[in-house]
């Protein structure tokens, strides 16, 4: 795990969002358990996750289920904001992970997927604003959420009323 950097998610010349990065490397080894607590704690506290495979290696592709499962466990919610990316588009004759499975694995997580090279910088901007419009997409459906609780439930109400209400053009 790396300390957070700041990265500014710029639209044109307008500043949208600053977003602190975490970046995680999860191994099974004799570490694990001094990290988890630590690594769970961060989990908890972020908005939203870029789940990164190498489209180069066929393992990193089949922990990308098990980071996913990780983040559920660890916030309780399937509905966390995250955003899937196979990596290294540039070693194309390197292939063992297909566009269409990352693809397929995307629409399994309801997430936006790409297909990135970081040696080339292609897309990476793209992977940054699509995490920022999911997480702003899911504080939206949140708001939105808690003002349909808080709003009475008063159309039964308003039908038994109805009848009884005055009507503005009536004279008295």
């Amino acid at each position: 795990m790396t300390p957070p950097s700041k990265m500014l998610i710029k639209s044109g010349s307008v500043l949208m969002m600053s977003l602190p990065i975490w970046t995680f490397w999860i191994q099974l080894d004799r570490y694990q358990a001094e990290f988890t607590a630590m690594r769970d704690q961060y989990m908890r506290a972020g908005e939203g996750f870029i789940i990164c495979y190498s489209i180069t290696d066929r393992r990193s592709f089949h922990e990308v289920r098990e980071f996913k499962q990780l983040i559920y466990r660890v916030r309780r919610t399937d509905d966390t904001p995250v955003v899937l990316v196979g990596n290294k588009s540039d070693l194309k004759q390197l292939r063992q992970v297909t566009k269409e499975e990352g693809l397929a694995l995307a629409r399994e997580f309801s997430c936006p997927f790409f297909e990135t090279s970081a040696a080339y910088r292609y897309y990476i901007d793209d992977v940054f604003h699509a995490l920022v419009r999911e997480i702003r997409r899911k504080e939206k459906e949140a708001v939105l959420a808690m003002e349909k609780k808080s709003k009475p439930k008063n159309s039964v109400w308003k039908r038994l009323k109805s009848p009884f209400r005055k009507k503005k053009d009536s004279v008295t």
